[in-house]
């Protein structure tokens, strides 16, 4: 059979992809269609054409042979006659007036319960798959998601906000913000987010009505004119401290809008930080290199467990607190430490995960490749009394062969002391994406630690790097995923590795 775009086509999805969009096949030929879940007979429209597969809009869920349903009308734009709450399926009317046009969460319209099933699937079927691990020898803790302390709602400490402008129904030109639509650049006016802090609605309609009043342009980006590109918000979850960057397609703020900003802002309770971030650059990354301070302080602070945190616009600092003390706590279990261990912390960010290893380890070795995390990371350290951990600057990559290697043991390069860098005790590794560059798990090889923590956001990179570690004699022991990301398709996930005798 032959398939084009705009052809109408009835499926059975039989499975979620890696974003939670549903998998159908029809004469061997694989479409992915957003919105649609395991179990559902559906009709959808071809929106693009693959050799091997294609992109399917949902139109319509078809009912079950001999089901006598009548049409429902919770399922966004597609209808259907089976109805929208099927639980054999788990799907479940989304909370977000918007969710089946935003890009962003991907999963509203299946059950929480469900969410953590098929993330719990994905992180095993990828480990058996590509990291070819034997499941039958690992200890299989059932996944960490929002449900005995916290609702899966509001987690976001922090979102960055696209603005553009667009026509009302007069045809009047509006400074808008919200999200991308899925696979675009269209921007979905929305202002208040089911999955963002509460307090982010306030204040981007702040901003908005600002850019109004002062008639300041938002971003073009086919012209590059325009002023605004995204509102950067960030809040601290148990100190309520306040950030707002607002990124920039100008050196700055022209006559007295910056003063007229700030005034708005810093009326909004808990506001800390009022910043510019100066991006004129062609390009999809968010923030530029320069930073000009409008109001108040150059972070924000927050804390994980006992320990405080001091965070700048370009940290990385994980997105839902509630989950992320659990993730490190789980990180510290899998390390295993007595007290007497040397840890290295590689992609340490600004020493979150270092600093809770640090009180219960004899030194800790951070390493991270962006210096303003760095120095927040030292500052951390300060802050709370740790005065055993350290932390180098560069690409995990490249610091670590030459802390351990070039310089050799116990040289004093790179920022490091006296002490024999080259011992390692435990590992933890908590990667990008794109998971762990090859030399640095040749540089763990020579370590030679007892054992490997591997903190992941991406189960296909997570496994690949499992296999390498496996062939190089680190055998998974535990593995347990943790739910940072409701109603989206991410899931992050710990691993502990322990060394085998070769």
């Amino acid at each position: 059979m032959e398939f084009k775009k705009n052809q109408e086509i009835e499926l059975t999805i039989d499975d979620l992809g890696n974003n939670g969009e549903g998998i159908g096949h029809v004469d061997g030929y694989a479409l992915f269609v957003k919105d649609a879940l395991p179990g559902e007979r559906i009709r959808a429209k071809i929106m693009k054409c693959k050799k091997n597969y294609g992109f399917a809009r949902l139109m319509e869920i078809l009912p079950e042979a001999g089901d006598g349903s009548t049409a429902g009308d919770g399922c966004g734009e597609a209808t259907t006659s089976a109805g929208c709450a099927a639980s054999d399926v788990g799907r479940v009317e989304p909370k977000c007036p918007v969710a089946r046009q935003c890009g962003g969460c991907t999963l509203q319209h299946l059950s929480y319960e469900k969410q953590l099933a098929f993330k719990e699937k994905k992180v095993r079927d990828c480990l058996e798959r590509i990291g070819e691990v034997d499941m039958s020898q690992v200890e299989w803790l059932p996944i960490l998601g929002m449900t005995e302390d916290a609702e899966p709602w509001h987690y976001r400490n922090k979102a960055q906000f696209p603005v553009r402008m667009q026509k009302d129904e007069t045809g009047t030109m509006h400074p808008v913000t919200g999200f991308f639509a899925g696979r675009t650049h269209s921007v979905i006016p929305v202002t208040d987010c089911g999955i963002q802090d509460k307090c982010m609605k306030e204040i981007l309609e702040l901003v908005l009505t600002w850019m109004e009043e002062q008639n300041i342009p938002a971003y073009d980006e086919e012209k590059h004119r325009g002023v605004v590109r995204h509102i950067f918000i960030r809040r601290g979850y148990h100190t309520g401290e306040i950030m707002v960057c607002l990124v920039v397609n100008a050196k700055g703020l022209k006559g007295n809008s910056g003063e007229a900003l700030v005034k708005k802002l810093a009326a909004v309770p808990g506001m800390t930080s009022i910043s510019l971030n100066v991006n004129m650059e062609k390009t999809n990354v968010i923030l530029g290199s320069q930073m000009v301070w409008l109001w108040g302080k150059s972070y924000i602070e927050d804390s994980i467990g006992d320990i405080r945190y001091r965070i700048s616009p370009q940290s990385f600092y994980q997105v839902n607190p509630v989950q992320t003390e659990k993730l490190y706590r789980t990180a510290l279990e899998f390390a295993d430490l007595s007290g007497d261990e040397v840890v290295w912390d590689l992609y340490c960010g600004i020493g979150t995960i270092s600093l809770f290893l640090a009180r219960q380890a004899k030194k800790v070795y951070g390493v991270e490749i962006v210096p303003e995390a760095i120095e927040n990371a030292k500052e951390n350290a300060r802050l709370n009394g740790i005065e055993n951990a350290e932390f180098a600057c560069g690409p995990a990559e490249e610091v670590v062969p030459r802390m351990v290697g070039e310089n050799g043991v116990g040289s004093g390069g790179a920022g490091a002391n006296s002490e024999n860098l080259a011992k390692a005790d435990v590992v933890v590794v908590d990667p990008p994406r794109k998971g762990c560059d090859a030399v640095l798990l040749d540089t763990i090889e020579k370590m030679a630690p007892k054992r490997v923590v591997y903190v992941s956001c991406d189960p296909a990179t997570l496994a690949r790097d499992v296999k390498v570690l496996g062939e190089k004699g680190y055998q998974v022991e535990k593995v347990r995923a943790c739910d940072m990301f409701p109603h989206g398709g991410h899931v992050e996930t710990i691993v502990g590795l322990q060394k085998q005798d070769m």
